[in-house]
């Protein structure tokens, strides 16, 4: 199918795009633009890319493809750089309580086949084809969704615990249970857990902020290999700490275990360790990774706890992982030399502030609000 709307750059009008990209000193929906327009020129040399090969080579939408397109041939080069989309928007009209039933209806149903999920695009399309209304835009169904507090693009990945089971139960309690214990030097409580990061170099170096100007960053990259997190939490002292290694094996988590006896509590009588039930996780791991006196050595000084499978909320090292992520990892780290250097950091201020986590979920709260969790009494 011919497009509507044909990009045909003067030679004026390119040499100016081609600078715009080179710069690097517009912001980054400009020079985006810029390059939609440079690809779609049908003057070209390679006679004008699809929107396709455009939204593929770049990594952007095809509407805002089609959108740059039009305002260039409607509005010019300026308007086609810029974001005010006002000039080409059709008006919108709301939606009386009927239509909105039918469109929240929709949204909240199976998207079609063929497609992962809802679009705005589809919902708009999809209340045309019903015949609800006659013509409406995608921005009057985002306003209306966004009213009702509905993202059909979006969806969470949730661990959901079963129905009315007494081993998820069990393992719940016992975790509980462990969460009351008075603090004892002698005998810590200590939750470990683990998680990956993902290294990811810059193929060129971002642009600093300045004044009125955002720091930049190329949407380009290049993926680095994966590194493993080990984290350790002592809740009641505010103590944490971050091992990275380059797998998460039974011998790695045997030497986890090793630092926590021999290094961090060497005087304690006996470490209670929270952790999930990874295949892993397992006392025969320390038989895997040294000599049998020395894995009953360790082993001796370990008193382990599992969360319940599909439950590992329970587990309060994942409060510290989650603000590890959002105060450290929530950006480009290159290398493993990298993502040591700034979890050492982030654990080193962390520990020195004394951060504690008070957990307040206990059993009583759990019989009352995770009733559905309990099996029913079989007489």
């Amino acid at each position: 199918m011919s497009k509507k709307y044909i990009v045909k750059l003067t030679p004026e009008e390119r040499q100016i795009l081609e600078q715009l990209t080179k710069k690097g000193k517009s912001p980054a929906y400009k020079v985006n633009h810029a390059r939609i327009l440079l690809k779609a020129d049908t003057s070209s040399e390679l006679g004008g890319w699809t929107d396709e090969a455009i939204s593929i080579a770049l990594d952007i939408s095809i509407p805002t493809i089609e959108r740059v397109r039009r305002l260039f041939v409607e509005l010019g080069v300026e308007a086609a750089l810029s974001r005010q989309t006002s000039q080409i928007k059709s008006k919108n009209h709301k939606l009386d309580g009927e239509q909105e039933a039918h469109l929240i209806a929709i949204a909240c149903s199976q998207a079609p086949s063929g497609r992962t999920r809802w679009t705005l695009r589809l919902l708009a399309q999809r209340l045309v084809e019903l015949e609800i209304v006659e013509s409406i835009s995608h921005e009057t169904v985002r306003q209306t969704l966004k009213k009702n507090e509905l993202k059909p693009w979006l969806k969470e990945s949730w661990v959901i615990p079963p129905e009315a089971n007494p081993e998820f139960v069990y393992h719940m309690e016992d975790v509980l249970d462990v969460y009351t214990r008075p603090y004892d030097p002698l005998r810590p409580v200590v939750c470990f857990d683990e998680s990956s990061k993902q290294l990811v170099q810059e193929t060129l170096e971002p642009l600093p902020m300045e004044p009125g100007q955002n720091q930049r960053y190329d949407y380009q990259y290049e993926r680095n290999g994966v590194c493993n997190i080990f984290m350790f939490s002592e809740p009641l002292v505010g103590w944490r700490h971050v091992e990275v290694t380059d797998r998460r094996t039974k011998l790695d988590y045997a030497q986890q275990m090793k630092y926590l006896v021999d290094v961090r509590y060497p005087d304690a009588a006996l470490i209670t360790v929270v952790h999930d039930q990874l295949n892993t996780h397992v006392p025969s791991s320390l038989y895997q990774a040294f000599e049998p006196a020395e894995a009953k050595r360790i082993l001796d000084k370990l008193d382990f706890h599992y969360t319940p499978k599909h439950g590992s909320w329970l587990n309060m090292a994942e409060i510290e992982f989650s603000v590890l992520a959002n105060q450290c990892l929530d950006r480009r780290i290159p290398d493993k030399d990298s993502l040591q250097r700034e979890i050492y950091a982030w654990e080193q201020k962390r520990n020195l502030d004394s951060r504690i986590i008070n957990w307040q979920f206990t059993t009583a709260d759990a019989r009352i609000k995770l009733q559905r969790l309990y099996p029913s009494i079989q007489s």
